[in-house]
C-alpha cells in the first residue's frame, strides 16, 4: 500500500488558506470501493482510506513512512501564479476590447 505526501491546495471556496500549510499522509486505496446494493451507499473493507495523518513538514512525514516501512510518493504543491489587479483596470485604455455600457 502506497501512501502519498501532499501539501493541500487552498480551497476554491473560500479566499482563506488555513489547512493549507500542513503536509498531509493519505493512503492509496487498495481495494475498489463497492456500491451496496440495498441503500445504493458507497463502502470499502479499506481503513487505511478513512486515515490522515497532518506533518509540520515534508520531512517530518518522509521520515515517519521510512520508520514505519510505507512506500511512499512526494506530489510537491504547485505555486500560484499572481498577478496585480486594480479597479481602474476595467476601464483602461490598453485594455483588449473597450469598455461600454
Amino acid at each position: 500500500m502506497t501512501a502519498r505526501i501532499f501539501k493541500q491546495p487552498k480551497n476554491a471556496m473560500q479566499s482563506g488558506k488555513a489547512k493549507t500549510r500542513d503536509w498531509q499522509l493519505d493512503y492509496e486505496p487498495a481495494e475498489p470501493r463497492v456500491v451496496e446494493p440495498l441503500m445504493g451507499w458507497t463502502s470499502s473493507g479499506d481503513m487505511k482510506q478513512q486515515l490522515t495523518l497532518r506533518f509540520d513538514t515534508k520531512e517530518d512525514a518522509v521520515a515517519y513512512c521510512e520508520r514505519e516501512g510505507i512506500p511512499y510518493q512526494v506530489l510537491e504543491p504547485k505555486e500560484s501564479i499572481r498577478r496585480q489587479v486594480a479597479y481602474s483596470d476595467n476601464f483602461a485604455f490598453r485594455r483588449p476590447e473597450p469598455w461600454t455600457h
